[in-house]
């Protein structure tokens, strides 16, 4: 009997455990077939938001072209027209009817009061205190749409500076400054034939590749700014006269510039003047289209100077003039010059990252005239060109925090002359970089550093601090060093000091620099900044040499608040 009942038992529990288990296989089942529905339902949401992040980029593709931004520092250049410059029906003219549709129109106004305070300033022999108030107005009028394919633009400028000690100095180059004055004149003043759908097509994207030509006065910007420059920061600008020629724009995946200018000679009191020494022409292209991260610009230059025909120094002064030149002067100055300058520049951000590139090397040759001896027995000598220069930055940019702080580090060279003996008897090749027409303040805030003879590292901090009361709000900061790249060449931006011996080394500084920038209104913004420079050996040598400056001091101080007022 207790066996009957034990089997019965064992009987219950088997059917109780064999049931137990083919529910819990049921459910295991199920829970498999959740979770495969589960990931299928996973992937699909992963495939979904690709294709949303695919399509916002495809968007964002679409309006902005192949163009990308660089971030580097300081190499932004001017749009065309002018950022001052806006079209009639989106200024505050639309609000009346007879103005609502022209949209065929640009109008520009602008006026800049920078008050500045210089002490010490290095760029001048004597060490003083100056505070110049620079004042600079600027207007423009463009046609465009309505005539196509004739356009044409108009841009005057008046530059004046008033309270500064140099506005009575007896040296002209300083009384009469260009690179601060520059009464009533013309920047551009161009016709121009402007077609937008040209012959060179559209690009994968399905942006029309336009054609433009233009002809008359002209001022542009290139590369990073450092060869062919507005110059904005100066108080006068960069212009020339001549032909300029573009296929695309920067929406495209390829576009090519060429241009054959003359310079203009600026002068402070009277019309500006071709000059008719120089010749400068130039290929600039931009290749977007290989990839989303790297922009490349290949480019080249080729400068003639006729020397038969040199009348005036950079600062519009004669050389003939007997108060400020000598004879040999004169003379030393009136060379043929034949240099070609090419190089590349690559430009974008790391894929995935934050952080950002933008490096350049350019390379010049040809040949220049040197006379050396004395006036009664010298003589010419054609001496060979052979220069470079390089740049490179890299910066990483903290996009989630609200600031946006970007720090970078930066290295810059240009070569500077080896000289051999003095400058009068010198037979060496010409080493010298010549900068062109570029733009010098990303090299220093304090004006101190040209695109030559130069060895410059920089670290830097930008950010848009969040202010309560006012909206973008612009911070930079930086610490730099200088060094020359020749200790026997001259430090051109420093009054031109120089020891052809290379006894005074090739320490020219330090340098700390801080600078604000906030908008006021729609139609005001202020610029607040300070540059405090700490003199190397090489500038404390050379500089006491200078007569009754045995005891300069070894440091300089500059601060600047800059006022900028939009008629539009």
């Amino acid at each position: 009997m207790q066996l009957k009942k034990l089997s019965l038992a064992l009987a219950t529990a088997g059917v109780w455990w064999l049931g137990n288990g083919v529910a819990s296989a049921a459910e295991e089942v199920q829970l498999a077939e959740t979770q495969v529905e589960d990931a299928e339902q996973q992937k699909k949401v992963k495939a979904r938001l690709e294709e949303i992040k695919a399509e916002e980029k495809a968007a964002a593709k679409a309006a902005s072209g192949y163009y990308v931004e660089r971030r580097s520092y300081g190499t932004q250049k001017e749009t065309e027209p002018p950022r001052y410059v806006k079209q009639l029906n989106k200024t505050w003219l639309k609000d009346y009817d007879s103005f609502a549709d022209v949209d065929w129109l640009d109008i520009g106004f602008e006026y800049r009061a920078r008050y500045e305070s210089r002490q010490n300033d290095f760029r001048r022999a004597q060490e003083n205190i100056d505070d110049p108030l620079l004042l600079r107005s600027r207007a423009y009028l463009g046609l465009k749409n309505i005539l196509d394919p004739f356009r044409f633009a108009v841009e005057v400028q008046d530059s004046r500076r008033n309270h500064s000690d140099y506005n009575d100095s007896a040296d002209r180059r300083l009384s009469n400054d260009p690179k601060d004055i520059d009464h009533a004149d013309f920047l551009q003043a161009y016709l121009e034939l402007y077609f937008k759908e040209s012959i060179f097509g559209k690009d994968d994207l399905g942006n029309n590749r336009p054609f433009w030509v233009r002809g008359g006065r002209l001022a542009w910007e290139d590369l990073d700014r450092r060869l062919i420059a507005r110059n904005e920061w100066r108080n006068t600008t960069n212009t020339f006269q001549g032909i300029r020629a573009n296929i695309g724009e920067k929406k495209n995946d390829w576009q090519l510039e060429a241009f054959a200018v003359q310079p203009v000679q600026r002068f402070a009191n009277q019309l500006d003047q071709v000059d008719h020494a120089q010749k400068f022409y130039g290929l600039v292209g931009d290749w977007r289209g290989w990839s989303d991260y790297v922009t490349i610009q290949p480019y080249y230059f080729y400068l003639k100077q006729n020397g038969n025909r040199v009348e005036y120094d950079g600062n519009g002064t004669a050389y003939s003039d007997r108060s400020v030149y000598t004879a040999i002067q004169q003379t030393r100055a009136s060379i043929d010059r034949e240099i070609n300058t090419g190089g590349v520049r690559v430009y974008g951000v790391v894929p995935g990252t934050q952080w950002d590139y933008d490096a350049s090397y350019s390379k010049q040759w040809g040949e220049v005239q040197r006379y050396t001896g004395s006036l009664a027995t010298g003589r010419y000598i054609n001496v060979d060109h052979d220069a470079y220069a390089y740049t490179a930055e890299v910066g990483y940019t903290f996009n989630k925090h609200s600031w946006k702080p970007r720090f970078s580090g930066s290295y810059g060279v240009a070569s500077g002359d080896k000289v051999s003996g003095t400058t009068a008897t010198d037979t060496s090749d010409n080493q010298g970089f010549d900068r062109l027409f570029g733009f010098a303040r990303p090299w220093s805030n304090n004006d101190y550093i040209q695109m030559n003879n130069i060895r410059a590292a920089k670290i830097r901090a930008e950010f848009d601090p969040k202010v309560p009361f006012l909206d973008n709000v612009k911070v930079d900061t930086g610490f730099s060093w200088y060094r020359l790249d020749s200790a026997t060449d001259r430090w051109a931006a420093g009054n031109n000091l120089q020891d052809v011996t290379g006894n005074a080394g090739r320490d020219l500084g330090k340098e700390f620099d801080l600078r604000v920038r906030f908008p006021l209104s729609q139609y005001a913004a202020l610029n607040l900044g300070y540059a405090h420079f700490w003199a190397g050996d090489f500038v404390k040598t050379t500089s006491r040499l200078v007569a009754g400056q045995a005891n300069r001091s070894d440091t300089s101080n500059f601060f600047y608040t800059e006022l900028t007022l939009y008629g539009f």
